[in-house]
């Protein structure tokens, strides 16, 4: 879009009526927050400021005691918590590259943008979050960092979620084809819910499990936070897609929508895949068989906020998890500092 495009002389004003998710015309500037008409993009927007957190201000000092200490974990146990950070080490460079390369650039819409914007920095704590990690626990960079491409299960469930991503990269893409917005709707649910509403969750609750033995308690609060930012992010996702397709209704049709269930399925086989690499014994009463079971129970969530079929019927073996995610005000889930920071309108100089 050219600079002589994003501004021009008008009389007439801007209307919410006229806006649309994507493909806004002429009469939608998308420099213009208000009037808001997707309550729900602010509304996010401001929860994500409501959690504003950085990983420097969280205490190191236990997890290095801890991690340094020979008899603190077991061989299985050091394996599974690389293994974690090797898969969020990178995967969160990935959503970042594709929201500000790829979904930033479709979404026209001004509040969806706004909070876009507020994801992608969540998107750099995060991934400023899990160097932090690695460093305070003098684990080898090189390992954590190149896990992506040299172990097969990680390699496998990025591919999967990227897959679609090309596309989208692709400047000629158009989306006021059916094509062209089923496309964009395959990335923003490879994005959204397989990767953000997936593959993340497997470590969640893995690394969780050790916060609740007080084990890596510096580490476990950061994942605590990045858990809720990434619920937020995830539920936006889902709102957008939605939304868009309200209003683009011809995009999904049942040819498309068995398309979406086979991706979200085969996600699903991956992550149990990862899990199995990853938990080869069971630790911390965590094993395949269980955690396989939370992640059909997450898959079968996000298929009913889709308004697709449940395919399951799975059971959430881990209900703590969901106390976790909807922690506000209350002392920390492990007991280490208060969640809710102060905004900085609350703050005195």
């Amino acid at each position: 879009m050219s600079h002589s495009s994003l501004l021009g002389m008008s009389k007439e004003r801007m209307t919410a009526d006229n806006k649309r998710v994507i493909n806004n015309d002429r009469t939608v500037d998308v420099n213009q927050l208000v009037p808001i008409k997707y309550q729900f993009a602010w509304h996010f927007y401001l929860d994500g400021c409501a959690n504003h957190w950085m990983p420097t201000e969280v205490s190191m000092q236990r997890d290095i005691e801890q991690w340094k200490d020979p008899k603190g974990f077991t061989d299985e146990e050091r394996h599974v918590v690389k293994r974690v950070l090797g898969f969020f080490a990178t995967a969160e460079s990935l959503v970042g590259n594709n929201l500000v390369l790829a979904v930033y650039r479709c979404v026209d819409n001004p509040e969806c943008r706004q909070y876009l914007l507020r994801q992608a920095f969540e998107e750099a704590i995060h991934i400023h979050a899990f160097q932090y990690i690695v460093q305070s626990l003098s684990l080898d960079e090189g390992e954590i960092f190149n896990m992506y491409r040299e172990v097969e299960a990680i390699y496998k469930k990025d591919q999967h979620a990227m897959s679609c991503t090309d596309s989208v990269l692709d400047p000629c893409l158009d989306t006021t084809t059916k094509e062209g917005l089923q496309t964009l709707v395959k990335n923003l649910i490879g994005l959204y819910v397989v990767t953000e509403g997936i593959f993340f969750y497997g470590g969640f609750v893995t690394m969780l499990s050790f916060g609740r033995q007080n084990r890596l308690p510096g580490t476990c609060e950061q994942i605590q936070y990045i858990l809720r930012d990434e619920s937020i992010h995830m539920n936006f996702g889902i709102e957008l897609i939605n939304a868009i397709i309200d209003e683009n209704p011809e995009v999904w049709d049942e040819s498309f929508q068995e398309e979406m269930i086979i991706f979200i399925k085969s996600a699903v086989t991956l992550e149990g895949e990862y899990i199995s690499d990853c938990l080869p014994n069971g630790i911390l009463g965590l094993n395949t068989d269980v955690l396989d079971e939370y992640i059909k129970y997450l898959a079968d969530r996000r298929f009913e906020k889709l308004k697709l079929p449940q395919q399951y019927g799975a059971s959430n073996p881990f209900p703590w998890m969901s106390e976790v995610i909807d922690l506000k005000k209350e002392k920390n889930f492990f007991e280490t500092r208060v969640t809710e920071y102060q905004t900085g309108g609350a703050l005195e100089w």
